[in-house]
């Protein structure tokens, strides 16, 4: 390949070559023409010789066009700033001011200025200065100015710990919870998907059981025309709330008749959660609820609303228009031919202003279930609080966002174009992922001062004690495939200013944080979240010890994990021990019939290894001793989910989260990656109990015993 190409790709960020594991480690260098691609989508050319060799020269010169950079990232102990001045400017007077991020309040920024570089351009002089900051600052956001003869130049110095904020654990050791998929919570009040109230309560169950953290699937609002696309991981806003898991009758001014029960019914009688006639029942009750505040202005509730209203930054207006415009193009088709053309229409010059002085009262029913939303998550924390849980809700925040999303819609610029998320090929998944979620683009990112990434850590860290950051090595770099085609390779992000902003936001927001990291993780990475006190997942079918799987023991795991059996792409444990999910891949074709019978014999040897585990470790209950070795066929043994809680539960983690799917005995795949409808009915699955008889179950009674024994 080019050395030349190689150059220009890697002085973007863009990695020529990586390696990945995958019964092996393999080396794989990108192709030209990949990474010809990638170049060009930065606006830079690379088709010829001469194209690359401008391109890198207008790199060279990129930072010498401008004094200040958008933003600084700096930790406290080491506040640098380097600014570029003309060696005319640098003769007279440079002064530094700062205040606190929008207070207007400048002081002079006591530091020492001295030369760096100096670079000829045409006629004129450049010099590169180092500004050393001196100032104690707190850890916080600064506006910054630098006044010289010629001007006054402007940036953000962001002052971040170099760690994130520590677990509060309310003077307890080892802490225990429920990892939650809300949507799958089972209960005779709700209709037909779990909501904020089943929330609450289970909050009230784990209160009763002295459990402290409750995590959940991401929460963030999806697709409103399309409800069956239904994935967590692939929102319409990272920045918002799914409105199908409002309670609908908890909201104020439901009245009776808003709850149509033949339609509940039928939902709920249907082995899978029905999305679509889940969402659009609580819709159409919630627009007739809407009707009704409207007439209200006098009331608390409606005056509550305007003022979320008013607090609005944009971020909620974008996504209300969003939203009101495809629900128009999901209307009758008279009404789609009605209104033609695409959501892109509504960049023209005055459609924008047109379409929104036309639908002003549709836009703000949008913007009334985010406020109901939020109401309804602020009054679970209001409990969990109430109830005394040391962490409370752990909510997860995903690595992307869906491209046909309001947020890739409202800021293009900001996302890589004609390219999406994935992963590499691993031992999980041998054919590699192709997720095609919206990724940032590095450059436009911190031009805009890392603001829309820190909105969004904000947005998911509200109300939470701990954030797990799905997919956390996209931080440092993404698996970027280009929308037609299925080759890919990694962009690299400026992995300091990203954890250090990740490290402030978590004490701004009083949020622990949690990394998965999971898959192809580069050597070191782990240490390097363990120095920033960022907790990693330990799951039990990840942590072997050696290639004959052999589990690690509780004494092995590390402190700075949260433990658990599984995940949400993995088996329940039932599930797990009779290999439901081979018998899928068999089924749906996605494995041949010797990768099938590989897997189902290593299944074997891994259920032999876990049975020795827990021997080893004396954790069967005394009353459900292993009775017999349970190979080829000879059933599932009784006490198996207490003995593996209690092994879990023994690990030196500081958190173990329990699956209510291996409590109660699930044998359903919540997530199967690689698949969707109508291959698998991903993201569907209901729990086998109510939310109502859950904690009364003796399944509950002891699995809970058998984690408190150890907790």
């Amino acid at each position: 390949m080019d050395v030349a190409l190689k150059e220009l790709a890697e002085k973007l960020g863009i990695c020529t070559h990586f390696s990945y594991v995958c019964n092996g480690i393999h080396e794989k260098e990108a192709s030209a023409g990949l990474l010809r691609f990638l170049i060009e989508s930065f606006g830079y050319k690379a088709k010829t010789e001469d194209d690359i060799r401008k391109s890198m020269e207008r790199i060279e010169k990129k930072r010498w066009q401008y004094a200040l950079d958008a933003i600084y990232v700096r930790t406290m102990d080491n506040k640098n700033l380097d600014i570029v001045l003309t060696e005319k400017e640098t003769q007279g007077e440079t002064a530094f001011f700062y205040a606190p991020e929008g207070s207007d309040d400048f002081k002079p920024l006591s530091g020492v200025l001295s030369e760096l570089e100096r670079r000829q351009e045409a006629r004129t002089v450049y010099v590169k200065m180092q500004f050393a900051v001196t100032e104690e600052l707190a850890p916080g956001y600064y506006d910054v100015e630098a006044r010289t003869t010629k001007g006054v130049y402007k940036t953000v110095l962001a002052v971040t710990p170099r760690a994130c904020y520590e677990l509060q654990k309310n003077g307890k050791d080892k802490l225990f919870g429920f990892a939650l998929q809300l949507y799958s919570l089972k209960s005779r009040r709700n209709w037909g998907v779990g909501d904020f109230t089943d929330l609450a309560e289970m909050a009230d169950m784990l209160a009763n059981s002295d459990g402290d953290i409750i995590g959940l699937n991401p929460l963030n609002v999806l697709e409103h025309e399309n409800p069956e696309y239904a994935s967590p991981y692939a929102s319409t806003s990272r920045l918002f709330l799914n409105p199908i898991y409002i309670d609908v009758e908890k909201v104020p001014f439901y009245e009776a008749d808003d709850k149509d029960e033949a339609a509940i019914a039928a939902a709920k009688a249907k082995e899978n959660i029905d999305y679509t006639t889940v969402y659009n029942t609580k819709i159409a009750a919630l627009r007739r609820i809407f009707a009704r505040m409207l007439k209200q202005h006098k009331s608390d509730y409606y005056k509550e609303f305007m003022v979320f209203m008013a607090a609005d930054t944009g971020e909620l207006h974008r996504l209300a228009v969003f939203q009101a415009f495809k629900a128009q193009q999901c209307g009758t088709p008279a009404q789609k031919q009605k209104k033609a053309g695409g959501i892109e229409k509504l960049a023209i010059v005055g459609e924008m202003e047109k379409f929104v002085s036309a639908n002003a009262k549709e836009i703000e029913f949008f913007k009334f279930l985010q406020f109901e939303a939020d109401r309804q998550l602020r009054a679970v924390e209001a409990k969990i609080k109430e109830r005394g849980l040391a962490v409370g809700l752990y909510r997860d925040l995903p690595v992307g966002v869906s491209k046909n999303s309001a947020e890739v819609w409202s800021d293009k610029y900001l996302y890589m174009q004609e390219s999406g998320t994935g992963a590499p090929p691993d031992n999980s998944f041998p054919i590699g992922q192709k997720w095609m979620l919206g990724a940032f683009n590095p450059f436009e990112l911190k031009e805009r001062a890392y603001k829309p990434f820190i909105r969004i850590l904000r947005a998911n860290m509200r109300y939470a004690g701990a954030i797990r950051i799905d997919h956390v090595m996209g931080l440092s770099r993404l698996y970027l495939i280009p929308d037609k085609g299925e080759e890919g390779t990694y962009l690299m992000y400026n992995a300091e200013d990203m954890f250090n902003i990740l490290a402030l936001e978590s004490h701004l927001n009083k949020c622990a944080v949690v990394g998965e990291c999971i898959g192809n993780v580069s050597d070191g990475f782990k240490d390097m979240l363990k120095e920033r006190n960022i907790y990693a997942l330990g799951v039990l079918w990840v942590e072997r010890k050696d290639e004959d799987g052999t589990l690690k023991t509780p004494q092995e795991y590390d402190r700075k994990y949260f433990a658990s059996v599984g995940t949400h792409d993995m088996p329940p444990l039932k599930a797990w021990w009779f290999g439901r999910e081979i018998g899928l891949m068999k089924e749906l074709g996605l494995y041949s019939a010797k990768e099938t019978e590989q897997s189902y014999h290593w299944r074997e040897h891994e259920r032999w290894i876990l049975l020795q585990a827990l021997d080893n470790e004396q954790v069967w209950p005394e009353d459900r001793r292993r009775q017999a070795n349970y190979l080829f066929g000879e059933g599932y043994p009784e006490g198996l989910e207490e003995a593996v809680h209690s092994y879990m539960a023994k690990t030196n983690s500081e958190v173990f989260m329990l699956q209510p799917e291996d409590i109660f005995q699930s044998e359903k795949v919540q997530n199967l990656p690689g698949t969707d409808i109508p291959l698998y009915p991903n993201w569907r699955s209901r729990l086998p109990v109510d939310v109502e008889d859950m904690e009364a179950s003796e399944a509950y009674r002891r699995n809970i015993a058998a984690v408190k024994k150890w907790r």
